[in-house]
């Protein structure tokens, strides 16, 4: 039998062995682990906070809030008259360009003809007054006249009418050309 307790032998004999054998198994995982992210992470290494400081941060920083798609409007200088196109799409593109509530459709000449045949004066009438679901100026009641009837001439235009720009009044024309 006393063969068979000697094949159970460790290589630990003595306490100081046994301590020195505890500390390597806490601290050799330890350093493998330091020395591998050591060398995972071997960037150049920057200070935190020091890409704020390169010109195009500090200009991204201080740039005017204007840049950021708002447009200021002087109520106090003449009013600069916007062209039918342009109306068509800030106001009218939302319901005409669909079809939604029965609009005729952008370009439609067949949706459009019936009106046209009405005539130029009736169709402005009811883009400035309203006709069942559309608002009276399309719901934005800034829009000038003019520029009412400039969109609905851009839009029956496209759908097969032959209608002709509208003449800006004299008052309104001085106004323009003053503000150019």
């Amino acid at each position: 039998m006393s063969d068979a307790h000697d094949e159970h032998e460790s290589a630990i004999k003595t306490p100081k062995q046994l301590i020195v054998a505890v500390i390597a198994g806490f601290l050799v995982p330890i350093i493998l682990i330091v020395l591998l992210v050591q060398f995972v992470s071997n960037d150049k290494k920057v200070g935190a906070g020091s890409a704020a400081q390169t010109a195009e941060a500090t200009a991204q920083r201080i740039r005017p809030v204007a840049d950021e798609g708002f447009t200021f409007k002087d109520n106090s200088g003449p009013k600069q008259l916007q062209s039918g196109e342009a109306v068509y799409k800030m106001v009218c593109s939302a319901c005409h360009d669909t079809g939604a509530a029965g609009s005729p459709k952008f370009g439609d000449a067949g949706a459009w003809g019936p009106r046209i045949a009405q005539g130029y004066d009736k169709v402005v009438a009811n883009a400035l007054g309203g006709l069942r679901a559309m608002p009276a100026k399309g719901g934005n009641p800034d829009l000038d006249d003019i520029e009412v009837a400039r969109a609905v001439v851009h839009m029956a235009n496209a759908g097969g009418a032959k209608f002709k720009e509208p003449e800006v009044k004299a008052a309104a024309a001085s106004a323009e050309a003053s503000a150019k």
